[in-house]
């Protein structure tokens, strides 16, 4: 993540809004900056993928897994990411990006991420992700969800 600024204020903001329980969903509003920028001045396509690190961020935070991984010392892994381009944005557009939780197995929690611009949708993709036990490996989704609860009664 190299957008550390970005990152806390995600992390900030996410005192003064709702918890998320139950439907998974963020949605933040940003501009493309010049450090988002390639040699075409439109936000680089990498970028697009950086700032779908921000909904999660945004999602773990607000729904209690941040805290949860953190205290059990878990990593969130993207196993895969899929970007679909439809049209450019440009240094110092403002544009949305939503991300949804879908759905998740036993394993794997599945995200759409949407950027829209004016209305129109000009990027849309999706991610697998899952939460890392360092020596122990993935940690199942449901296991994820109980240490939320856990740490919500403490």
């Amino acid at each position: 993540m190299n957008l550390i600024f970005r990152m806390l204020w995600v992390i900030v903001r996410s005192f003064f809004l709702a918890r998320l329980e139950g439907h998974y969903t963020s949605s933040l509003t940003l501009h493309v900056l010049p450090n988002d920028i390639d040699i075409n001045f439109h936000m680089n396509n990498g970028r697009y993928l950086t700032i779908c690190d921000l909904n999660r961020v945004d999602v773990f935070a607000r729904s209690g897994l941040l805290k949860a991984m953190f205290r059990r010392g878990w990593l969130p892994v993207i196993a895969e990411h899929t970007m679909i381009y439809k049209k450019p944005l440009n240094v110092f557009q403002r544009y949305e990006v939503k991300l949804e939780v879908q759905r998740w197995d036993e394993k794997y929690f599945y995200m759409t991420h949407t950027f829209i611009c004016g209305g129109r949708v000009v990027a849309e993709g999706t991610s697998k992700g899952c939460v890392y036990e360092r020596g122990v490996g993935v940690v199942a989704p449901d296991r994820a969800f109980a240490a939320v609860e856990e740490d919500r009664r403490k």
